[in-house]
């Protein structure tokens, strides 16, 4: 988190149109200097400094940042402050990496190694790979980051048929490019399951949430021209991650 209370100047304008609550003129000024003078992560001034500014009660600060919140402009972290919310990622259920999907988004993408060995996979895991439960895979961990904040936690297997020693690589970035320039086995299609679960304490520390809270959890099983190559479960965090598609009558 980049900002402090007392990072910028607030414009001062009187909250007087008649026509409109005085807690909606406040969102409607504080979304536009989130939109134009905050960057994702900056601190909002505190309420106490709105109130002396825009000479408004403290219930009336509270709902226009209460609406801020759920509306997704705004975050609350307990004991440090409100945030500027970064906007969330969407994806389309196209085969892209990470990566690719965070420069879509005008978003830097990054990871941080949680995990990478080589061991024998689960047995759903090896089946998927067409290989026996005693024969070793790469395992590979990585908390995905945009701008320096977690969206994901990508927990993959990858089938040492094919890419025997990717962990020599630079997994640190996309993998799928690696796949593909290093392998030959690009990911060409998948099949993907969507569920809602809830984080545990380890994953909600990683992912800077609340242990309990809602995450997105996606199984994708990644194929390269028939062949079995990734088996990935990914934990996103769902004020930071949307899923969009587009669907037609058959």
């Amino acid at each position: 988190m980049t900002g402090s209370p007392g990072a910028i100047e607030l414009p001062v304008k009187a909250l007087n149109d008649p026509s409109k609550p005085k807690h909606a003129q406040l969102r409607e000024l504080l979304e536009e200097l989130c939109t134009t003078r905050l960057a994702p992560g900056d601190m909002l001034p505190g309420e106490r400094v709105l109130e002396d500014t825009y000479s408004v009660s403290r219930i009336t600060v509270r709902r226009a940042i209460g609406d801020l919140v759920a509306s997704g402009v705004l975050k609350r972290a307990r004991g440090k402050g409100t945030f500027v919310a970064p906007s969330p990622l969407v994806s389309r259920l196209h085969l892209a990496s990470f990566s690719q999907e965070m420069e879509a988004q005008q978003l830097r993408s990054s990871s941080k190694i949680l995990l990478s060995a080589r061991a024998a996979a689960p047995s759903e895991i090896a089946e998927f790979f067409g290989a026996t439960t005693t024969t070793a895979q790469t395992h590979l961990c990585r908390l995905r980051l945009g701008n320096g904040v977690p969206y994901a936690i990508d927990d993959a297997w990858y089938n040492s048929a094919y890419v025997p020693d990717l962990l020599e690589n630079d997994v640190y970035n996309s993998v799928y490019a690696i796949l593909g320039t290093e392998y030959n086995v690009p990911i060409t299609d998948a099949i993907q399951t969507a569920t809602a679960v809830n984080a545990t304490a380890e994953q909600a520390e990683l992912l800077d949430v609340e242990p309990g809270a809602a995450l997105l959890k996606i199984v994708r099983q990644s194929q390269s021209n028939g062949l079995p190559v990734e088996w990935c479960s990914s934990l996103y965090r769902t004020d930071r991650y949307t899923l969009k598609t587009h669907v037609t009558r058959a």
